[in-house]
């Protein structure tokens, strides 16, 4: 046999484990009764602190939200949970992977307890469904369909695209503060209505 023919298995067998372990990443959808706004795909987040090692990860996301109580699933690009997120009034709830546990009582509370320093997200809830969130709003752009395609809002510069009936298939948020700079990507693979 050829080299030619041993480089192109090699190169087939590495195609092959990269499109298994890319199929093992997918998030499983979360159960739940009644109707919710739901979304399953692919996160990215880079963190560069002013005063502390840059952090980045990557993976899949599961998001439900009833209206009432909100639950995202993060997991790892090998599909074991990262952590599990659960915001309900008055309550939200971090869950890692090791059981451990934190909680506030908002969501932008909570990861300044984790990050240790103030980070509004509370926002997310809104711009995953292309919508801006209630309050101050600046310089907001749309589409012609009328879509919001990018704002800014509580210090974030928020970019959505890649639409379809639900909401944008892309969210893409930066901020740069005196703390240092952020950047976190949600990329929809699939939607489902929910039930």
């Amino acid at each position: 046999m050829t080299v030619g023919f041993w480089r192109f298995w090699r190169i087939g067998v590495a195609l092959l484990l990269a499109g298994l372990l890319a199929a093992c990443a997918a998030p499983q959808r979360i159960g739940g009764q009644g109707p919710a706004f739901e979304r399953q795909g692919r996160f990215a987040v880079n963190l560069q602190p002013a005063v502390a090692a840059p952090y980045a990860a990557q993976g899949g996301f599961s998001w439900r939200d009833d209206g009432r109580v909100l639950r995202l699933d993060l997991v790892s690009p090998l599909g074991s949970i990262l952590a599990r997120i659960r915001v309900e009034p008055g309550l939200s709830l971090l869950e890692r992977a090791d059981g451990s546990r934190e909680s506030a009582a908002t969501p932008d509370d909570l990861l300044a307890m984790v990050w240790g320093h103030p980070m509004p997200v509370s926002g997310l809830r809104h711009w995953i469904r292309g919508q801006a969130a209630p309050g101050l709003v600046v310089d907001a752009q749309r589409d012609d369909r009328g879509r919001l395609t990018s704002l800014r809002q509580d210090g974030w510069e928020v970019r959505l695209s890649a639409y379809d009936d639900q909401g944008p298939g892309r969210v893409r948020l930066s901020r740069l503060d005196d703390q240092g700079q952020w950047r976190l990507q949600l990329i929809v693979d699939r939607t489902d209505s929910g039930g």
